[in-house]
């Protein structure tokens, strides 16, 4: 029984071999397309919205699959290196978001003439920042 897994998983191995596979673009048209399906179960009475739903995901479930099977490997890696130039500012702002979000110990206030952002010791009452960029005060409470 071994024998034949081993036998199988080469040959997967060999079919693959100088194909695009799964990268971050793949799996985030995997997570739309599970999103797009789960919300088309939820809306299972509307005839037009779950067919066009119906369509939508058998879209990204078809560019999944071409995208995994693809030869052409610098075009797929470009088209994924476009995809992480947009996410990952994205994600690295719901990070920071996050973060502040879960720092109990201090209080954040942005400069709203340049926009920096300046932490402070929460709790300390009425406080006066003075900006380390442009030297604009902001006043408030941590």
């Amino acid at each position: 029984m071994r024998n034949f897994f081993y036998r199988v998983s080469g040959a997967i191995a060999r079919f693959m071999y100088g194909r695009n596979g799964t990268d971050q673009l793949n799996a985030a048209l995997l997570a739309a397309y599970l999103l797009v399906w789960l919300v088309q179960i939820l809306l299972n009475r509307n005839f037009t919205v779950r067919m066009a739903l119906e369509a939508v995901s058998l879209v990204l479930a078809a560019l999944v699959l071409f995208r995994t099977f693809s030869r052409n490997l610098p075009r797929r890696q470009a088209e994924n290196a476009k995809f992480l130039s947009w996410w990952y500012p994205v994600r690295n702002r719901f990070a920071v978001v996050w973060q502040r979000h879960r720092d109990k110990e201090h209080k954040y206030f942005v400069c709203k003439n340049c926009g920096t952002v300046c932490r402070v010791p929460a709790g300390k009452g009425k406080v006066e920042i003075t900006c380390p960029k442009c030297g604009e005060k902001i006043i408030g409470k941590s």
